[in-house]
């Protein structure tokens, strides 16, 4: 069959996309490689989506999105894309189940963490190095904990690893944090927290389990080592520097910038019936809100669009 709207992702840009197409009576799939929710899900607090409840999680505002386009009539796939072709009037998304068809095409893929680079990263991946503090702050009860970043994110899951972790430690290549304000405020005044400035991580080391990690003095040069406690054996080391766009597979296809899919106001692309929404594309501010509000207008000019396939003129 052919769908009106197919959505890659189901992160929050594309959950909200699928409620805006539904609703408007479009034939609309969610195409999800994996699980719905994006970064959100690894957020244990979301206290700066407007209207969001006391205390509501990441999780649980993915599931009422969830919740909500379902209601509407959007399905949902898993399946992961591996080839487009979105130059003709029908596009034509190929994946690893199947082949999928639509007039409109919205790009919600969203951006993955950054890694660090260094030797023993991906080594030691799930073995002591985690991007997910909500996912894996409880196997670091007692024990101490590294956090390398220094901007909102990396502030605000450190804070939550002290719920779990006897120490965390802020590791940043510059002597002053990038958080806002009230946010070092508050970790400022947290007594499980420490600060390790104009450091960067040179190497992870360890047999099966993170053991110790090669830190280098961005000022002087001094390598310093740091082991873990005797008695622990082990120790965390949670890297949030940024997001890498999930955007290779349009690579060459769609206009982008520095890995972001370039888009006007209203979502479109250079690309005619496709869009682009959330994270993935430029933008000055990628926050579960401005996340939401791209694929709300990427649906409705999605619909616009296929109105003017349909003899109604594009844009009016």
């Amino acid at each position: 069959m052919i769908y009106d709207v197919i959505i890659i992702g189901a992160g929050p840009a594309g959950l909200a996309a699928g409620l805006y197409a539904s609703r408007a009576r479009l034939n609309t799939l969610i195409i999800e490689k994996e699980k719905a929710g994006g970064q959100i899900v690894s957020t244990d607090e979301v206290a700066n989506y407007p209207g969001s409840v006391e205390n509501a999680t990441g999780p649980s505002l993915i599931a009422r999105m969830e919740e909500q386009a379902k209601e509407f009539g959007t399905e949902t796939i898993l399946d992961t894309i591996k080839e487009v072709n979105l130059d003709e009037k029908i596009k034509v998304l190929k994946g690893e189940k199947g082949e999928y068809q639509a007039k409109t095409v919205i790009i919600a893929t969203g951006a993955n963490p950054r890694l660090i680079g260094c030797p023993g990263e991906k080594e030691l991946t799930g073995r002591g190095v985690s991007y997910c503090a909500t996912c894996d702050a409880a196997f670091f009860e007692d024990l101490e904990v590294y956090v390398i970043g220094g901007g909102d994110t990396a502030v605000e899951e450190g804070m939550y690893l002290t719920k779990f972790a006897r120490k965390v430690t802020i590791v940043h290549r510059r002597d002053e944090l990038r958080a806002a304000k009230s946010i070092q405020e508050k970790a400022f005044a947290n007594d499980k927290m420490a600060f390790m400035w104009d450091s960067v991580v040179e190497e992870i080391k360890g047999d099966g389990i993170v053991e110790s990690m090669v830190v280098k003095n961005v000022k002087t040069g001094e390598l310093t080592e740091i082991v873990a406690h005797e008695d622990d054996g082990t120790f965390g080391i949670f890297p949030f520097i940024g997001f890498v766009p999930a955007t290779d597979l349009f690579e060459g296809k769609i206009n982008m910038e520095n890995g972001y899919i370039v888009t006007d106001a209203d979502m479109k692309t250079n690309i005619d019936g496709v869009f682009a929404a959330g994270d993935c594309r430029v933008k000055s501010l990628r926050q579960v809100v401005t996340a939401t509000a791209d694929g709300a207008i990427a649906a409705v000019q999605a619909e616009k669009y296929i109105d003017f396939l349909e003899g109604t003129e594009y844009g009016k």
